[in-house]
């Protein structure tokens, strides 16, 4: 029984970068080609000369609200705003809803979201029973583990969720071998057997998503004989990194290429710097290139003890935009970067919104090895220029602000 999936898995990193940004013009000439939200958004890009992380860099990140944006505005034309390369017929299976409505197409090809991956690091093989706990409907969840487990060999009980105690008697029955869905609802079932005094022996392994699976949930149910394990996927985007068995970090799937940027920006941040996860999909039915999560996460320094070579994140850490409301105006963590990138001597920068309600105060805390007086004040204008509001600074030596993430904290007390 093999540890890995593929031998994907253990390239060496400089194989791995090279695969993948060979790899990058070409999508991204698809993109422009097949995509006509692309087409546009990419105008005048070379595609033949973004062969390098610095050359992605340069292009610009879209994130889920323009998505969205562009999907509403076209809707009469292209229900996926001009972002899918794919139409309605043979070449797509599936149409998938989620909030806000933002519209996603499930392309033929197997393992289409890419999930095969993640199951088969949980610890499931050919010729098991899943336990599938996703939804089924709108969203596209159940679909992602569903085709995933089909690609490794493994047969799938569609269980979606609610009906708490059909699941259990299914699950009694039918024997599967794990569980795939939110560990919350896994907890449910796991009491709701206990209560009604039925065995659930064969399921001993799961993989979870969707929600928040702390350590503490962990232990819980490997205290019941289930190991639990994790990953991070999106309906866009499909697996961008799971858990493995040494318990440290997520890997970085082999079909996406993976930035950290700061937020508000498209600029990559330092290695183990927090900042939003933006992701370029090698899928070519529905090529998002430098698309923005929303999600905050961190590399982790290092290789996984098991052996899998690729980069490590630290997993979901908190939501990028962090957009706020301040005197009656929203306040970007955009223009908190415009405000630090007109100043080489800034580093970092935070803006710090404090005070009761309808007494705000904006703190615009500034790394900088500088103390001149005069910095203080051209920061300062610099606020009341691009956010139309007042605000004071405070200087601080390198490495003083928490490496969170965060360009807006809202300190502010609502009780």
């Amino acid at each position: 029984m093999s540890t890995f999936y593929d031998a994907l898995e253990t390239r060496s990193p400089a194989e791995r970068e090279a695969g993948l940004m060979a790899a990058l013009p070409q999508q991204i000439a698809h993109a422009q080609k097949a995509s006509p939200a692309f087409a546009s958004i990419l105008a005048g890009v070379d595609a033949s000369a973004v062969t390098s992380r610095a050359a992605l860099a340069q292009l610009p990140v879209t994130r889920k609200y323009e998505l969205l944006e562009r999907q509403q505005a076209g809707r009469a034309a292209n229900v996926f705003g001009g972002f899918s390369a794919l139409n309605f017929g043979p070449g797509m299976t599936r149409v998938f809803a989620s909030p806000g409505t933002i519209y996603e197409p499930e392309g033929t090809r197997r393992d289409y979201w890419r999930m095969a991956r993640a199951i088969h690091a949980a610890g499931f093989r050919s010729g098991e029973l899943i336990h599938n706990s996703f939804s089924y409907h709108f969203v596209p969840a159940g679909s992602m583990m569903e085709t995933g487990a089909h690609a490794l060999g493994c047969t799938v009980f569609p269980g979606g969720t609610g009906q708490t105690e059909q699941q259990v008697q299914a699950m009694a029955e039918l024997k599967p071998a794990g569980y795939i869905g939110t560990p919350s609802f896994l907890k449910i079932i796991v009491e709701k057997a206990a209560e009604m005094g039925v065995a659930l022996p064969t399921v001993t392994k799961a993989l979870v998503s969707g929600e928040a699976f702390p350590p503490s949930l962990r232990d819980w149910f490997a205290e019941r004989g289930i190991a639990g394990y994790q990953c991070y996927a999106t309906a866009d985007l499909g697996l961008i990194a799971y858990e493995t068995s040494a318990r440290e970090g997520l890997v970085l799937d082999e079909g996406v290429i993976v930035e950290i940027v700061r937020p508000g920006t498209g600029d990559p941040v330092p290695e183990g710097e927090v900042g939003e996860l933006v992701i370029t999909t090698l899928n070519r039915d529905y090529p998002l290139v430098r698309f923005g999560t929303g999600d905050l996460s961190a590399v982790l320094p290092g290789q996984c003890p098991t052996g899998r070579t690729n980069t490590r994140i630290k997993g979901w850490m908190g939501r990028a935009d962090q957009t706020t409301k301040v005197r009656g105006m929203f306040v970007h963590p955009g223009q908190i970067a415009t405000i630090a990138r007109r100043f080489p001597q800034v580093q970092r920068a935070r803006l710090v919104v404090s005070g009761e309600m309808a007494n705000d105060q904006m703190v615009l805390q500034v790394e900088t090895t500088e103390t001149a007086e005069g910095l203080a004040h051209q920061l300062s204008d610099a606020i009341r220029e691009v956010t139309k509001l007042r605000g004071e600074v405070q200087m601080v030596p390198p490495g003083t602000l928490p490496n969170d993430g965060k360009v807006i904290e809202d300190a502010r007390s609502y009780k």
